[in-house]
């Protein structure tokens, strides 16, 4: 076990920093630029494009197909193309920018390389916008969307007009990312392809720090001293927030540069969650920072988990100069991502009726987690789990894990694994009916059902009142809950 990180005795808020940087005139290093996005419907390309527009940049892309998000670019100047060749890349451009996406043998990407064009990834340029603004990266094996959408309703709702992209969609948010005229940048930093070490914030998070990406990262051991690049990374004067609960995280922030702050539920910690209730649908709990009562914060979303990214976003609002009672009012009033333990809809039923959910938990402390705070919010009769593995190499690696995650559940379906970067030899050493195995041995009910099709069909005929039925993982699973959902609505029965 590490030892104990000792705090410098700094107090720092980005409220004291912009009061010290003089404001930035134009024009912006992108002034006049002409910048091209390959996969530009994205939802963190179109909100770097739009960012890039507002900073002067003339802005092209293409796409597969249009969307709501391509023709709002398109509104405000952006030249959007559905061709995706060569000759949609327009003359006189200076950057190419493209998504993970997209392979090297791209026409476009082809093209630019034959012109001699600077070719960034997304995570290239976002650090290089970054750079512009006083950014904020929430990184962490799980909980970074629901922690930066949260982070950001609240400065949004406080006035402070930021900029962000999320990785999930959020309807109070407006969508995914956005451009706004304030000085603060929060952005969900992902460690697969080791993208955060593009990010150079003056807050940086990390929430935890587990297994995963083991088709990328050797170990746990490699993935700790990717984290801590990213932490290192964080500016001097600003601050770094981790886990006091997390010994990889303890591990990670060794030896860095920045002011180190905890957070932590029932546990010591500069910023301490204490004394959680629940009543009237939410979670309600006292805030400490450093021994100092805040105040107490109530929150709609269900888990425990919840409560720790609540406090992380009242500390990040906090050192932003964002007064108590505005926390307050934007957290309360967050209602959470999509795909986020979203509620679907409610299905009529002999009896009563079935809770409908969908969730994008794929790893196995997401799943633990979420399923948790599913029973404890709903209480159902029965909880009935669909959930689609995501990536052969990811089930293989943690197969032993996935199958011990499923101890809230009542009934787990598992269709066939959704496959995502796998190799031959990992698609052929695990499959769903493997994982069905393992569940069962762990003493949970389980079945193997390998189309969504089958699975509706299925559930048609064995849901119940009081059931509880949630569709989980990182793939196209959510089909399974709207396709169940409008067919039980289209037959009249809503």
């Amino acid at each position: 076990m590490p030892p104990i990180i000792q705090q410098q005795a700094v107090m720092f808020t980005v409220q004291d920093l912009l009061h010290t940087l003089k404001p930035r005139i134009e024009p912006t290093p992108f002034t006049g630029r002409r910048v091209h996005f390959i996969g530009i419907g994205g939802s963190g390309m179109s909100g770097l494009a739009h960012m890039l527009m507002n900073f002067g940049a003339k802005v092209s892309g293409t796409d597969r197909s249009s969307s709501s998000v391509t023709e709002k670019l398109a509104g405000i100047g952006a030249a959007i193309s559905y061709l995706e060749s060569a000759d949609a890349l327009p003359a006189g451009t200076d950057i190419v920018v493209h998504s993970a996406a997209v392979k090297p043998d791209h026409p476009e990407m082809l093209s630019a390389h034959h012109r001699g064009i600077e070719i960034l990834k997304y995570a290239q340029m976002l650090g290089r916008v970054m750079s512009l603004k006083h950014g904020i990266a929430i990184a962490g094996t799980h909980g970074k969307s629901t922690t930066t959408a949260m982070t950001a309703y609240t400065l949004l709702a406080a006035d402070k007009n930021p900029s962000f992209v999320v990785g999930a969609t959020s309807p109070q948010l407006g969508g995914s990312a956005r451009s706004g005229s304030g000085e603060l940048f929060i952005v969900e930093a992902c460690e697969f392809d080791r993208s955060f070490h593009n990010l150079y914030p003056r807050i940086g998070v990390v929430l935890n720090i587990e297994e995963d990406h083991l088709d990328y990262y050797k170990d746990i051991h490699e993935i700790n001293e990717s984290f801590h690049k990213f932490l290192a990374q964080i500016d001097p004067s600003g601050v770094a927030l981790i886990s006091a609960a997390d010994q990889n995280c303890l591990q990670a922030a060794r030896n860095i540069e920045a002011t180190i702050e905890t957070y932590g539920i029932d546990m010591a910690a500069d910023w301490q969650a204490t004394g959680i209730r629940r009543f009237q649908g939410k979670a309600h709990f006292q805030v400490a920072y450093k021994g100092k009562k805040m105040g107490r914060l109530s929150l709609s979303l269900a888990g425990r988990h919840n409560v720790g990214n609540a406090t992380v976003a009242a500390a990040i609002a906090t050192h932003c100069g964002v007064p108590w009672d505005k926390i307050v009012s934007g957290i309360e009033s967050f209602r959470g991502a999509d795909r986020r333990s979203q509620l679907i809809g409610t299905l009529p039923v002999e009896g009563g009726e079935v809770t409908v959910i969908d969730d994008y938990g794929h790893h196995p402390t997401e799943i633990r987690a979420t399923l948790l705070a599913l029973r404890e919010h709903y209480r159902p009769q029965r909880l009935i789990c669909v959930f689609q593995p995501h990536q052969h190499s990811r089930t293989r690696f943690l197969l032993e894990d996935f199958a011990r995650s499923f101890a809230h559940a009542d009934v787990t379906i598992v269709p066939d694994i959704f496959f995502v970067r796998d190799s031959d030899a990992d698609r052929k050493a695990v499959n769903a009916a493997m994982l069905v195995e393992r569940i069962r041995t762990n003493g949970r009910e389980a079945m193997y059902i390998p189309t969504f099709k089958e699975i509706n069909s299925y559930l048609l005929k064995d849901m119940r009142a009081g059931d509880l039925i949630v569709s989980m993982g990182a793939g196209p699973v959510w089909e399974v809950t709207d396709e169940l959902v409008r067919t039980v609505r289209g037959c009249g029965q809503a």
